[in-house]
C-alpha cells in the first residue's frame, strides 16, 4: 500500500467523520444543519474530505490508470499539469525561434502583418546564422524594383482555353469539414479582397467557398466529393456542372498530400450531416471512405488521360495534379507518359512532407515524403531535363509564412506558392494543436458551431488580405534586393545553405540538369537509375 493510499484511508475513515461531526454539531454544540452559512470552514472541510473520499474510492476500485490506483486523487494533479503543458511550454518556456512547426517569431510576424502592425525586428537576429542547414541569400548593390507585369503568373498550356492569371501567393488546400464554415468564408472573402486564389481542399466545393466570389482552385481527391456516383466512381455530369462556375479558375487532382502521403481517409457516418452530404454527394449518416489511390486510373498514362478528361469537361480550364514526392521513379514515369502521350498538365503542385493543417498518423507525418524545397528542386530539374518545364507551371506548398519562404521555393523552381497554416494564423489560429479534437479554441479547425462563431468573417477576411499583401510585398522587396526585376530570373544558385562548414548554393549541393539532358546518354548518376527504371505504363 503506497503512502498516498494510506493517506486516503486516514482521511476517509478518520477525518471525514470528524468533519461531518464538526459540521453537524458546531464547536459549541448549537450549530444545526440549517445554519451552514455560519460555519464556512466546517463546510469547506467536510466537502473537501467528502470529495477526496468519493474520487479516491472510485479510482481505487475502478480506475484504469496505474497512477490513479496507487495515488488516488493526487495523481490528477499530474494529469492536470500534463494537460496544460503545451500552453506552459508555448507561453513561458520556449524561446522565440525553437518551437515547431512554427516558431513564436514566425507566428508573431504573421499576426503583426495580418493586423497591419509594425513587422520590423529590433536589436538583430536571434537565428544562428552559421548553423548547419541555415539558408540565406546574397544581396546586390544594384537594387531593382519588380515590374508590375512580373507580379502575377499565367497558368494554362497549349491545350488550355481559359488561362488563369494567379498571384504569386495563394491559399493552400483546406476543406470545409476540417475548417469551420466561418473560417472558409473568411478565407474566401480575403482571397476576393486581395485578388488571389483559394483552394477548396478535397472535401468538396461548399457554399462557404463560393460565398464571396474569391477565385477558386477546385481540388478533386480520391473520394471525388462533389463529382461522384453512389459507388464512389467519378461523375462527369456532376463535375461539369460545378466546374462551369465562373469563380472556378483551375482544377487540381490530388494524388497525395504532405502530411499523410499514400494514406486515405474515413469520414464517420456521425459527421455526415445533411449539409456535408449535399456538398460531397454522399448519403446522410453513412460512413464515407476516401481510398489512398484514385479509382479512375492506376497508371501514369491513366492519370494524364484523366487530366485531359477534366480539362475538356471544365471547358478548357487549367488542370493539374498535386502530390508529395516519394519514389522518384514514379514521378519520372509520369514524365515519360507526358512525352509519349503528348498530354501535359497545366501545372503540378508540390506538397512538402512538412505540410499539414489537420491531423495525420504520426508515422506518416514524421517519416514519409520529401521536404518541399528538395522536392521542388528535383521536379523542376527533371522537367528541364525532359524539355517540358516551359509548358508546365509549378506550385510549391510547405510552411510558407514569410517573404523568404516564398522566395526560396521560387528560387528552386516554383512559379507560385501556396500557404495553409499561416493563413489559418491570419484568421487567429494560435497553434494550439487541437485540430484533430473538434475543440479548436479559436473556432477555426472545428465543426462546433458555438466555437466557430468566434471567427468574425468581416474582420478576419481583412486580416487574411493584409497578411497576403504584406508577405508578397516582402517577397518582391527581397527579389529587388538581390538585383532582380523579375522573379523568373531567380535560379537555385541564388539560394545558399550552410553545408559542411561553409555556405553552398543549391546547384553545388544538388545536381542540376540542362535542357533535354534526359534525352541524351549524358544523364547524371543521381537521375540515371530512376530514369531508366521508370515506365509510362505503371507507377
Amino acid at each position: 500500500m503506497t503512502p498516498v493510499v494510506k493517506l486516503y484511508w486516514l482521511i476517509t475513515l478518520i477525518l471525514l467523520p470528524l468533519c461531518a461531526g464538526w459540521l453537524l454539531t458546531g464547536s459549541g454544540g448549537s450549530l444545526a444543519l440549517n445554519d451552514l452559512t455560519d460555519a464556512p470552514i466546517a463546510l469547506a472541510a467536510f466537502i473537501t474530505c467528502l470529495s477526496w473520499a468519493v474520487i479516491g474510492g472510485y479510482e481505487l476500485a475502478f480506475g484504469i490508470s496505474n497512477l490513479r490506483r496507487n495515488y488516488p486523487v493526487l495523481a490528477n494533479i499530474r494529469y492536470l499539469l500534463e494537460y496544460i503543458r503545451p500552453e506552459i511550454q508555448q507561453y513561458f518556456i520556449a524561446n522565440n525561434v525553437e518551437e515547431k512547426p512554427f516558431s513564436r517569431e514566425r507566428r508573431n510576424l504573421i499576426y503583426r502583418r495580418a493586423k497591419g502592425a509594425n513587422d520590423t525586428l529590433p536589436f538583430g537576429t536571434e537565428q544562428d546564422i552559421v548553423s548547419e542547414g541555415y539558408r540565406s541569400l546574397t544581396h546586390s548593390m544594384a537594387v531593382k524594383e519588380v515590374s508590375e507585369e512580373n507580379i502575377r503568373v499565367e497558368f494554362g498550356g497549349a491545350d488550355c482555353q481559359k488561362p488563369y492569371s494567379a498571384s504569386r501567393l495563394n491559399i493552400s488546400a483546406m476543406s470545409f469539414g476540417a475548417l469551420s464554415s466561418n473560417a472558409i468564408a473568411a478565407l474566401n472573402k480575403g482571397a476576393a479582397l486581395g485578388n488571389f486564389a483559394h483552394n477548396t481542399g478535397e472535401g468538396g466545393m461548399s457554399k462557404y467557398h463560393l460565398a464571396h466570389g474569391g477565385d477558386i482552385i477546385w481540388q478533386i481527391g480520391t473520394g471525388y466529393f462533389g463529382c461522384r456516383n453512389e459507388d464512389g466512381s467519378f461523375n462527369d455530369e456532376a463535375f461539369a456542372k460545378r466546374a462551369e462556375n465562373d469563380v472556378v479558375k483551375m482544377i487540381e487532382i490530388k494524388l497525395s498530400q504532405g502530411a499523410k502521403p499514400s494514406h486515405g481517409g474515413v469520414l464517420p457516418g456521425a459527421k455526415v450531416t445533411q449539409e456535408i452530404a449535399e456538398i460531397r454527394l454522399v448519403e446522410v449518416g453513412k460512413t464515407v471512405n476516401s481510398p489512398p489511390t484514385h479509382p479512375e486510373f492506376d497508371s501514369p498514362r491513366g492519370l494524364l488521360q484523366f487530366v485531359q478528361r477534366l480539362r475538356k469537361l471544365s471547358g478548357g480550364k487549367p488542370v493539374g495534379f498535386k502530390f508529395c514526392l516519394g519514389k522518384k521513379a514514379e514521378f519520372l514515369a509520369i514524365v515519360k507518359a507526358m512525352l509519349e502521350t503528348k498530354i501535359l498538365p497545366d501545372f503540378i503542385t508540390i506538397d512538402g512532407a512538412e505540410g499539414g493543417t489537420g491531423a495525420a498518423p504520426v508515422e506518416f507525418s514524421n517519416r514519409l515524403g520529401t521536404p518541399c524545397i528538395e522536392a521542388t528542386y528535383y521536379i523542376n530539374q527533371v522537367l528541364i531535363g525532359a524539355g517540358l518545364r516551359k509548358q508546365i507551371k509549378l506550385i510549391s506548398a510547405g510552411q510558407t509564412a514569410t517573404g523568404f519562404d516564398m522566395l526560396e521555393k521560387i528560387i528552386v523552381g516554383a512559379d507560385t506558392v501556396n500557404a495553409a497554416r499561416s493563413m489559418m494564423m491570419a484568421l487567429g489560429c494560435v497553434q494550439a494543436k487541437a485540430c484533430n479534437t473538434n475543440d479548436c479554441p479559436t473556432g477555426i479547425a472545428t465543426q462546433n458551431p458555438s466555437r466557430a462563431r468566434a471567427v468574425d468573417v468581416e474582420e478576419k477576411s481583412a486580416r487574411v488580405n493584409n497578411f497576403h499583401e504584406a508577405t508578397v510585398h516582402a517577397f518582391l522587396e527581397l527579389c529587388g534586393a538581390m538585383g532582380f526585376s523579375n522573379p523568373d530570373e531567380l535560379s537555385p544558385s541564388d539560394l545558399f545553405s550552410r553545408f559542411e562548414g561553409r555556405a553552398k548554393n543549391f546547384d553545388e549541393i544538388y545536381e542540376a540538369l540542362i535542357e533535354n539532358q534526359l534525352h541524351t546518354d549524358n544523364i547524371p548518376n543521381s537521375y540515371r537509375d530512376d530514369w531508366h527504371k521508370a515506365s509510362a505504363e505503371q507507377f
